[in-house]
């Protein structure tokens, strides 16, 4: 059975973004923002060590609280400075809620 067509859309964009963010921006942690039907996920990755520092996970209504929820994590790791990875999702929205909320968190893309 074939994927449904908006999944196969968003995963192309997703692998052209993470083609251009592993060009030269592999040293900077990255955030990772999916999403399901309830949730938002929103995950700080080293891809150095190939491993998720932290995370959390809020519902819909509260993805600009999830945004400053890590910011506030990834300063107290040290971190100002990330590259924001939407996973393919389109800058509208809960996306654009998260990276608004990590912005205000003290976080620069």
């Amino acid at each position: 059975m074939t994927k449904n067509i908006k999944k196969i859309k968003r995963e192309r964009r997703h692998a052209h973004v993470v083609k251009k963010l592993k060009k030269g921006i592999i040293d900077t942690l990255r955030i990772v923002v999916t999403k399901s039907n309830r949730n938002v996920f929103v995950s700080l990755v080293d891809d150095m060590k190939l491993k998720v520092i932290t995370g959390c996970v809020k519902s819909k209504k509260e993805a600009g609280s999830a945004g400053m929820e890590i910011a506030e994590k990834a300063r107290k790791l040290g971190v100002e400075k990330i590259v924001f990875d939407r996973a393919g999702y389109k800058y509208h929205g809960v996306i654009k809620e998260v990276a608004e909320g990590a912005r205000k968190g003290g976080l620069k893309f």
